[in-house]
């Protein structure tokens, strides 16, 4: 099935794009694993982001782009940077399935070694200590002084995205993964105290950010799973992606972090304590909540890859289906207190 049909849709975008000039282009976009987006230009050289859920089965509560929308158009009215939307609705899609429409912001989204080193020096070293800023400034706005005090429950966060992960892992598995279940175990038992509540992104990292040639970001992308909940497992998820030379188990494939000249993982933990004014002592777990839900997201999507709901991708099912199983084993040893 067709992910997006451009000729049913050109009233549509006509009418939020009233400076547009069709004929329309759609080109599928790196990343978006879960959601699909696409490069929509004109015949002007104008562009803009479409977004749409994957194709096939999905849980019912996931990959809700409407809710993505509302999301990032509240964002918009705070210090944190993100594109505009310009069209959000439901039945847009040859399947019935909603679609959102944004500018595209500007920027570059930081990639892999090859476009690490794109970067210049000072601009690898920003970019560290500029991500850390942005989300302590996610991390301090009111929830409710944006409309998105009803996004989520707020407490007992951890607690619910254990319960939620796991049974979307149970529910779409397609094999046994003995450290994914031992580790989900040994992190229920010892889930610290929530100090506090806070709009979380839920995949905060470099390549869901867009930067400047100077390492300031631009926008942050992919607010899918957003909701309110434990500011800390935004930073203990940043920090695993963030590899370090020396590191022998890394959450991506093929780590941008690892070229010269980006900060360390303790430059952007005092960074973001000192931004967000708040202590982050207890962040081992929360890293170690980060390796296990890293986990059951790429066993997700090696499902999906599997089934064809991506359609086409980058990297065969067995690469994704490996790294799920490297992600399951670093989870368990971080519960246990082991090394990286």
């Amino acid at each position: 099935m067709e992910a997006i049909d451009l000729a049913s849709l050109e009233p549509w975008l006509r009418a939020r794009l009233p400076a547009a000039r069709p004929p329309f282009r759609l080109q599928r976009l790196a990343g978006g694993r879960s959601n699909l987006t696409f490069l929509l230009a004109d015949a002007t050289g104008g562009e803009w982001v479409l977004r749409r859920p994957p194709l096939g089965p999905r849980q019912l509560t996931a990959h809700d782009v409407l809710r993505e929308g509302r999301i990032i158009a509240a964002v918009t009215e705070t210090a944190v940077p993100v594109p505009a939307v310009l069209g959000a609705e439901d039945g847009l899609c040859p399947d019935g399935s909603p679609l959102l429409l944004m500018e595209r912001a500007p920027g570059v989204a930081v990639r892999g070694a090859a476009a690490a080193g794109d970067l210049g020096a000072s601009a690898r070293g920003r970019s560290g200590r500029a991500l850390a800023e942005t989300l302590a400034a996610l991390h301090t706005v009111d929830p409710a002084a944006v409309g998105l005090g009803d996004l989520g429950r707020g407490g007992g966060y951890v607690e619910r995205q254990l319960a939620r992960w796991n049974r979307q892992w149970e529910e779409g598995r397609t094999r046994d993964l003995e450290a994914l279940a031992e580790a989900h175990a040994l992190l229920a038992a010892r889930v610290p105290p929530q100090s506090r509540t806070a709009i979380v992104h839920g995949d905060f990292r470099l390549d869901n950010c867009l930067l400047d040639p100077a390492g300031e970001v631009t926008a942050v992308l992919d607010w899918e799973i957003c909701t309110l909940g434990d500011p800390l497992a935004d930073l203990g998820l940043l920090l695993v992606y963030w590899a370090e030379p020396g590191d022998e188990i890394t959450a991506l494939e093929d780590p941008p972090t690892l070229a010269s000249g980006f900060a360390s993982r303790a430059e952007l933990r005092d960074r973001y304590e000192d931004a967000a004014g708040v202590d982050a002592s207890t962040l081992d777990f929360y890293e170690a909540f980060a390796w296990w839900k890293l986990a059951c997201i790429v066993e997700g999507v090696y499902a999906r890859v599997s089934r064809g709901a991506l359609g086409e991708v980058d990297r065969p099912a067995a690469s994704f289906a490996a790294q799920a199983e490297r992600l399951a084993a670093q989870a368990h040893r971080a519960a246990t207190g082991g090394p990286r």
